[in-house]
């Protein structure tokens, strides 16, 4: 008796050639649908399912392969006696092959499918199918990927079976296509009823990279990317010069364009390094903004990721292709300035990102590893109103140190905790980051803030990612020449902050609002 493949798929890709070596080595195909068409056409001999089943697909195909005579054939075990005899008394002829890719369920909504459409493209007798094959895999192969035909049949040629390894290999393939696919259709059904929460959480990536190693040569690593892509990520940032990015590359582009992201109104340059702004200027012209991120420290931006939110030209191009940098990020280049900044520089990473869509980034949520678990939150992303805002000082702000504080608040958010940014109304001046207490955070963004020359005379200002727990930071800031400062407020000892500012004329802003980044 020939031995029978089930062949029925979404994802017509090579099927013809892989179905007509298997009838040249001998098999019988049993097939369905639209398939079952490709092939007729191709001039390969099927069987239909209502022949195998004696009964008809019914319900708009949703009934068709939901049959003993099909399930029996794919999960009886050959080494057990009685699942033999029940196989022969009922009539159920072996299933050894399975060839099957689902509905369209992803594609379909990447579309713009309605409700209704995307119901329909939920898949059940595919994913049982595979399901029952790959259960059974001691006894019967289960493709589902295109890619895997040609494995399949050198295998076939050679023995007349595949070998276990391989039946192993691709059972557990075909469990991590259907949870992936059953993840996306829970995400899509909870995302309909606004379901925040769940009692479980069910996420799938794919493979966007395999990379070399990780943070430290001696760790293995991985890039993946969401089943729905986020078109302004770094996975879907289309590399126009330079190596591969590196794990540590993927986290700081990643941290760099999450910046870039909240400075719209102007042309603004964004410099970042291990995770953290060492720049950021903004101006009326992206060259100009560009001046100010670079001369806010000339030191740390070498070797760093530099973004800008408008099209490089050539006149920028210019300025940043003696520098060092590992990669650029922008929405668009000038064909000039590509030229530029790719001359002698085979290594520059040059990324194209898609701007007009980083608002629509921010509805992601955050996942953080955890030994033995997972942190979800929102992104830091609230909509803060400065109007709302209060002066807690006697001393006001004035009309240019408040436009500096809203440049400082926005840029200490994305600055690591304890964060201290000393800024003008276009630049930052000094970034004090990641101290374990906010004292030493404060003394390195002042004297980083210093090389500028009079901070005073520069209209410098201070912003904190969260609050003052003590008044010995406003004796150094102070010292310093700061004018005015803004912090979210909200400790115990806010009353003795905020008259040591009353004491050294400092006007103080309190936010309501802290932004720890750890």
């Amino acid at each position: 008796m020939a031995k029978r493949a089930l062949i029925s798929v979404s994802d017509k890709t090579g099927i013809a050639s892989f179905s007509s070596n298997l009838t040249q080595l001998g098999w019988e195909i049993i097939s369905t649908g639209g398939t079952k068409k490709t092939l007729d056409e191709a001039g390969i001999k099927t069987l239909a399912i209502e022949e195998v089943t004696d009964f008809p697909e019914m319900m708009d195909g949703r009934v068709k392969t939901l049959h003993p005579l099909i399930h029996g054939g794919l999960l009886g075990r050959r080494d057990i006696p009685e699942h033999l005899e029940a196989m022969t008394a009922h009539n159920i002829q072996p299933i050894d092959l399975v060839v099957v890719n689902l509905y369209p369920f992803k594609e379909t909504l990447l579309a713009g499918g309605s409700y209704d459409e995307m119901i329909e493209k939920i898949d059940i007798g595919g994913p049982s199918m595979l399901r029952s094959a790959a259960k059974n895999h001691a006894f019967v192969t289960v493709l589902t990927d295109p890619s895997d035909y040609e494995k399949v049949l050198i295998e076939l040629s050679k023995n007349g079976e595949t070998t276990l390894e391989t039946r192993k290999a691709l059972a557990a393939k075909v469990f991590r296509h259907t949870a992936s696919y059953d993840a996306l259709i829970a995400q899509y059904l909870g995302n309909q009823i606004g379901e925040k929460d769940p009692e479980s959480t069910t996420l799938t990536y794919g493979v966007n990279q395999r990379l070399r190693y990780g943070e430290n040569p001696q760790q293995g690593a991985v890039f993946y990317q969401t089943a729905l892509p986020t078109s302004y990520s770094i996975a879907e940032a289309k590399q126009l010069n330079g190596k591969v990015l590196s794990f540590n590359n993927i986290r700081d582009a990643d941290a760099a364009i999450k910046i870039a992201r909240d400075f719209t109104e102007k042309p603004t340059v964004v410099a970042l390094k291990h995770m953290n702004p060492c720049g950021i200027g903004t101006a009326d012209s992206i060259e100009k903004a560009w001046d100010y991120a670079y001369e806010a420290d000339s030191v740390s931006i070498f070797g760093g990721i530099v973004v800008l939110n408008r099209e490089v030209d050539a006149a920028t191009a210019e300025k940043m292709h003696p520098i060092f940098l590992e990669i650029i990020i922008a929405p668009s280049y000038s064909e000039e300035a590509l030229k530029i900044l790719t001359t002698k520089k085979k290594n520059l990473r040059i990324l194209q990102l898609d701007f007009s869509q980083a608002e629509a980034s921010k509805k992601e949520m955050e996942y953080t590893g955890v030994l033995g678990g997972l942190l979800v939150q929102q992104q830091d992303v609230i909509e803060e109103n400065p109007e709302n805002w209060t002066v807690a000082t006697q001393t006001q702000a004035s009309t240019q140190q408040f436009e500096a504080l809203k440049f400082a608040w926005k840029a200490v958010k994305f600055v690591k905790a304890n964060g201290i940014i000393v800024t003008n109304e276009h630049q930052t001046l000094g970034v004090g980051p990641g101290q374990t207490n906010r004292v030493g955070s404060v003394k390195i963004a002042l004297e980083a803030a210093a090389t500028h020359g009079n901070l005073t005379e520069n209209g410098a200002v201070l912003a904190s990612d969260a609050f003052f727990p003590f008044a010995d930071n406003i004796d150094e800031i102070a010292k310093a020449g700061i004018t005015a400062i803004i912090q979210p407020g909200g400790s115990i000892r806010d009353q003795e902050v905020i008259d040591a500012c009353d004491k050294y004329g400092i006007a103080m802003i309190f936010t309501n609002v802290r932004h720890f980044r750890h």
